[in-house]
């Protein structure tokens, strides 16, 4: 699998290319049905699958402020893609002079004169070009003149849910991380870095938790929830708090993790974290021997809820 990051970095028309396009966030069912197609025809004609992606979103350079927060930041897009077995991922920088390229010069100037497409395969909905001028009927229609076939992928849907990076998005804003998971295809997944909290875990309830600097966008609704951590090449059980902190008031946006069965130091340590079940929501208690009592609580849930999982 080769990642190719600008245009300037392609030499010479790829080998009998198909070719899918499109922002993928999330990285989804519906996206793998994509992918799982382009692969298809890339073997029927001996040649190489390939995705084109963007990178930053294109709404964020649109309208900047008012693009929706990302399910799956870049690098962990990229890494997905690549596990679908998909030949060569184009990331392209998405500026505004991007933006202004004419649907018939993307097609004649990228899609055919760079990268030399014999067929692509793309989704009921896609749309290109300088002010989305361009669709299907249009590509069907270049693609008459300029000698490539076009593949439409009809939509995707479980127990009567349209697969759709919105759909997914909502679902886990929600804190309805099973839910999301059978559209993601995985459990929905944060990463980050632990860096140094308040101290209050293990200090004051007896519970010590990582408190992460996340790198992605996307976290459910705040409150308490069953997990998985990823560490070191080892899978940790755990739960997260993800809120304010409303027993001590005025608390900052965080998200915490407290490992079970772990007395190791995590700081600047990299976690990623897979959500499986939201367990209550956040709240305040009158002292901290109830929020202490409380964890305890969650812990023992947890344990059960993630051994059935493991059966």
């Amino acid at each position: 699998m080769k990642t190719i990051f600008s245009l300037d970095e392609i030499e010479k028309p790829l080998k009998n290319p198909v070719l899918t396009i499109g922002n993928f966030d999330g990285v989804h069912l519906g996206h793998l049905a994509l992918f799982e197609k382009v692969k298809e025809r890339a073997a029927k004609l001996k040649g190489q699958s390939a995705v084109m992606t963007f990178q930053p979103h294109p709404i964020k350079v649109m309208k900047p402020g008012n693009g929706p927060p990302l399910i799956t930041p870049t690098r962990q897009k990229l890494s997905l893609i690549e596990k679908s077995g998909i030949d060569i991922i184009f990331c392209i920088p998405f500026t505004k002079q991007f933006a202004a390229i004419t649907a018939r010069q993307f097609i004649e100037d990228i899609l055919i004169a760079r990268i030399g497409i014999k067929e692509i395969i793309v989704g009921y909905d896609y749309t290109f070009g300088n002010r989305r001028e361009g669709d299907i009927e249009y590509l069907r229609k270049a693609g008459d003149h300029l000698g490539f076939t076009v593949h439409e992928v009809k939509p995707v849907q479980i127990d009567h849910t349209l697969v759709s990076s919105t759909s997914i998005r909502n679902l886990i804003r929600e804190g309805e991380l099973r839910k999301a998971e059978k559209l993601l295809g995985r459990k929905y997944q944060i990463s980050g870095t632990v860096v140094k909290g308040k101290n209050r875990g293990a200090r004051l309830l007896g519970f010590p938790t990582a408190n992460l600097r996340l790198a992605d966008e996307l976290t459910p609704r705040p409150g308490v929830y069953a997990v998985k951590v990823h560490l070191d090449n080892r899978v940790y059980d755990g739960v997260t708090n993800i809120g304010y902190n409303p027993t001590f008031g005025n608390g900052q946006f965080s998200v915490e993790t407290h490992l079970l069965d772990f007395s190791e130091d995590l700081l600047e340590k990299d976690i990623r974290v897979d959500f499986i079940e939201r367990l209550r929501s956040e709240k305040g208690f009158d002292t901290l021997e109830q929020l202490s009592s409380q964890i305890a609580k969650d812990v023992l849930r947890v344990r059960e809820k993630l051994a059935a999982e493991d059966i």
